[in-house]
């Protein structure tokens, strides 16, 4: 059971490897917004809002290389207004109304679904799009109705939620390799600037 899973990973992340293309457009369009004060949604339910929040947290925090923070936020996060929102609205609207609350035109909502076919996803990318947002989608095998109403995505051929989970983190971490390349990001870690200008002062 255990080779199969990784077997499948393998394979998986293989075919993964043509996103590159994709991924380097992504992060050339999201340096862009967010350089320019623009901002980043992410939304999905379960292991896809844990990813959620894993994406936000490298561009509020940092990747690899040290940069300044970016404006990224995980609709779900917030539990309070989570949970406001879907007691009163239900569960359809719960991402729809943060993308109307926190998004502008302009602004990048990011997608996560395994299947596809999550109907608060859906609805949040329906509502990115009305508002002028752009839409992308990390989901499982294409075809799939959230691939279909993003403007771009991104459908991980795997046989099973764990794997496509997985390699959407890699992909996640692509993405952000890609946006510090394009932002040049300038490589010198938190602690070793925080020495620097202790030297100097």
């Amino acid at each position: 059971m255990i080779e199969e899973h990784f077997t499948a990973l393998e394979r998986a992340a293989g075919r993964a490897r043509m996103a590159a293309p994709v991924l380097h457009a992504w992060a050339v369009h999201l340096a862009a917004v967010l350089e320019n004060g623009g901002r980043l949604l992410v939304c999905g339910n379960g292991g896809s809002a844990a990813e959620a929040q894993h994406l936000t947290g490298e561009f509020t925090g940092r990747f690899l290389q040290d940069r300044k923070p970016y404006a990224a936020i995980p609709l779900h996060a917030d539990t309070s207004a989570f949970t406001a929102i879907l007691n009163d609205y239900g569960e359809q609207d719960v991402f729809a109304r943060g993308v109307r609350a926190h998004g502008r035109a302009g602004d990048v909502l990011v997608a996560l679904s395994t299947s596809g076919r999550s109907q608060n996803v859906i609805a949040a990318a329906k509502t990115a799009h009305e508002i002028g947002m752009t839409t992308w989608a990390f989901t499982g095998p294409a075809p799939n109705t959230l691939a279909a109403v993003c403007v771009d995505a991104v459908a991980v051929d795997a046989p099973n939620t764990a794997t496509v989970q997985e390699v959407h983190l890699a992909l996640i971490h692509a993405l952000c390799a890609a946006f510090d390349d394009v932002t040049g990001a300038t490589g010198i870690s938190a602690a070793d600037r925080t020495a620097q200008e202790e030297a100097v002062r």
